[in-house]
């Protein structure tokens, strides 16, 4: 493989890609042996690997810059093609289905291949086609919006990113300055963002409708795969966050309050941990990331040979550049089986922060597709996907002096924002709810939706008297609700297992990380709960879990010396 970078981008054929399809879909409908069924499927499973490819290059590249015209024109393109190509893909997973061998197939891969493509079909449906594709471009809308904001701030040209980097000055009035320009932005721009937004309801909600289901959030949770529970575990899931954690969250903000001395903890100040100024890596992005390839090697065999491969490749884009979208993001290149690394540094700790997340889900990628046969066996559901990424942060904490002058405020502060982000999530979540169990809302009652669940899940939150935000403005910065919608739970149910790790690691380090790297090994090949179980996890739902998972972690924070 050489180099990302010098990957040349060639527009897949998809009309060629459709005619492979139809002939590898009838090599399996008139398959004579397992043997024979078995070559077709895995051909047909593999069939579009370079196409993948392509898109997925084409979508590192339009997000590095989305001021560029033609990686915007590819991405709409494909995602277009893709669109059309449903009826395809629903007639693949139903030869399949169909099997004669189906009992072979099971005995081989598992029952979950099945249960899944049922599923799954059920969204493949013609009616939606031209649906996707609108939402594909307002989601396209939306990402360009956000990256094209910039703001001068006391001489420095800053996208959001960079405004919030001097949100965590020790010089009050110099965040406060910069929350000011950060909400005024999103202020100014809440009007093209409440349209899009209100456009992307309207969409999803009319596809749940033409699938004959009963609101989007069914379609939602069958999208995300969400087969073993429902938006009633979810509730439950929120009352415990609501009773175990939130308290615990606001006795430690209001410790971080007294110890900066102030008389109100506002928004803007949530992020300054300590007076005398947060943990800043020491380097620059060529040192954190030859630190981090010597963190790798020393933490185990596995995790320095998949490091070496993503520095030698150059799978990263880092640092934040204009018209960048915002946001890290991990993906996959399917034909190399190298996962690719997308960020925007700004000189804080979650610069570190990505070389661990984001490297937790690459890691799993590297691994899975080296020993899954199934490419849709590589990658699980995000509630499980999120443990890889969550879990490698603390995994990594031992390392942390090669990054940090002080580990330990680095590690504290890491542990703090690992629990006071989970009701944060649960916000997210709740919201996207309520807009969906009435999608005829609009903007003001979004704004009242929003005001009332920060009310309930983070007390602590005050604005200090901007309007736009303390009416409700803050939902419209989290991107997850534009572009991923109902991906937020997701990331507190994994911190939830990450948490599991972390105690248990405290315990029996080897017996954590090789229960750890199991479950990256077995990728999506099972359905959530049995993943939980194999790895040695709790299911998060069930009362009593999460006071379990957290007690510690609590515990820890409280006896912290700061």
């Amino acid at each position: 493989m050489e180099k990302f970078s010098e990957i040349a981008y060639v527009r897949p054929d998809m009309r060629a890609l459709a005619e492979e399809m139809k002939t590898r879909i009838n090599e399996l409908r008139n398959a004579k042996s397992y043997e024979s069924a078995r070559s077709a499927y895995l051909a047909l499973e593999n069939v579009d690997t370079d196409a993948n490819t392509m898109s997925t290059i084409a979508h590192i590249r339009s997000t590095v810059n989305t001021a560029d015209p033609f990686y915007e024109a590819e991405t709409r393109y494909l995602h277009e093609e893709r669109s059309r190509m449903m009826p395809l893909y629903r007639e693949a997973n139903q030869a399949l289905l169909e099997s004669p061998f189906r009992k072979e197939f099971e005995a081989e891969f598992g029952s979950y291949l099945f249960h899944n493509l049922e599923e799954q079909n059920r969204l493949l449906d013609p009616a939606i086609i031209e649906d996707k594709i609108q939402e594909n471009e307002w989601v396209q809308k939306y990402q360009k919006t956000t990256a094209l904001c910039h703001r001068e701030f006391r001489g420095e040209d800053c996208n959001f990113y960079g405004l919030l980097r001097h949100m965590q000055s020790t010089d009050r009035k110099e965040r406060k300055e910069a929350f000011t320009a950060w909400a005024d932005t999103y202020s100014e721009i809440a009007p093209q963002l409440e349209k899009q937004y209100a456009e992307l309801v309207k969409i999803r909600a009319g596809m749940a409708k033409k699938l004959g289901m009963d609101s989007y959030i069914t379609m939602a949770y069958l999208n995300k795969r969400r087969y073993n529970y429902g938006p009633e575990d979810v509730k439950q899931f929120r009352k415990q966050v609501r009773n175990v954690i939130v308290p615990a969250c606001a006795e430690l903000f209001e410790r971080q309050r007294r110890r900066l001395g102030i008389d109100t903890l506002c928004y803007y100040d949530e992020a300054l941990i300590f007076p005398e100024g947060n943990e800043l890596p020491q380097g620059n992005r060529e040192e954190m990331v030859s630190a981090a390839q010597v963190m790798y090697r020393e933490m185990s065999p596995e995790t320095g040979e998949f490091f070496d491969f993503m520095v030698e490749h150059e799978l990263f884009d880092l640092e934040t550049k204009p018209n960048k979208r915002m946001g890290g993001y991990c993906t996959f290149l399917p034909k190399y089986k190298a996962p690719f690394i997308f960020s925007n540094f700004n000189g804080t700790s979650a610069d570190v922060d990505v070389l661990t997340h984001e490297a937790g889900h690459a890691f799993e990628a590297y691994t899975a597709s080296r020993g899954q046969i199934l490419s849709a066996y590589i990658h699980s559901t995000s509630e499980i996907n999120e443990i890889h990424s969550m879990s490698m942060e603390h995994f990594a904490y031992p390392w942390m002096e090669r990054f940090f002058q002080n580990a330990d405020k680095y590690r504290y502060a890491h542990l703090f924002g690992a629990l006071n982000v989970i009701p944060y999530m649960i916000c997210v979540d709740e919201f996207q709810h309520r807009v969906f169990e009435d999608p005829t809302q609009g903007p003001k009652q979004w704004r009242a939706i929003w005001h009332e669940l920060e009310k309930t899940y983070m007390p602590w939150r005050t604005y200090d008297g901007n309007a736009f935000l303390e009416e409700g403005g803050f939902w419209m910065q989290k991107q997850h609700i534009f572009m991923y919608p109902f991906y937020y739970v997701d990331y507190a149910l994994a911190q939830i297992g990450a948490f599991e790790f972390y105690t248990r690691s405290k315990k029996d380090r080897a017996q954590a990380w090789k229960d750890y790297v199991s479950l990256c090994r077995m990728g999506g090949s099972r359905e959530y709960f049995e993943l939980l179980s194999a790895a040695g996890l709790h299911n998060p739902f069930q009362e009593g879990s999460v006071e379990t998972a957290v007690g510690g972690v609590i515990e820890e924070l409280f006896q912290a010396k700061y």
